[in-house]
């Protein structure tokens, strides 16, 4: 499955570019009996569902002409949503200061999930600061820990 995200992030990164937005994800998945082939775009002030149609159009034509996926599938072109998922690291940078939930794959004092404002990435360590309680604490993430990472909206 790898492989075809790797081809269609190649595909769809130039058209993605050339309209000013920004690739968030490619996600291809098996949901029952269909595949979905998922892209998430998204530019500063958000996208629309133009923009969606038009990566659509224009990535369908690439895909039909170069044909990398063997069977059928659905191609899906959205904006990321509110709770947009961090996966590079410009989105850790771009990130700080915002309230964010970060999955890992081992405990970190016990925790494996944790939500709070994200104070700094360096390449190496995600800093969080979480409330516990009435009490504020910071937590150091090792990248190479985190499992899933998105922002989280907040209320209130």
């Amino acid at each position: 499955m790898s492989k075809v995200t790797e081809v269609v992030e190649e595909l769809a990164t130039p058209i993605v570019n050339d309209l000013g937005l920004e690739l968030v994800d490619v996600e291809y998945v098996k949901e029952g009996r269909d595949w979905f082939l998922r892209l998430y775009i998204d530019k500063e002030n958000g996208v629309d569902i133009e923009e969606c149609g038009t990566v659509s159009e224009r990535l369908s034509e690439k895909l039909d002409e170069l044909d990398p996926i063997p069977h059928n599938y659905f191609l899906e072109v959205s904006s990321p949503g509110a709770e947009r998922p961090l996966k590079k690291e410009k989105d850790f940078i771009n990130s700080i200061g915002k309230n964010v939930f970060i999955k890992t794959y081992e405990p970190i004092d016990g925790e494996k999930s944790f939500e709070g404002t994200l104070l700094e990435y360096d390449g190496q360590t995600v800093k969080l600061e979480i409330k516990v309680k009435t009490r504020k604490k910071t937590v150091e993430i090792p990248f190479g820990k985190v499992a899933s990472a998105r922002l989280a909206v907040t209320f209130g």
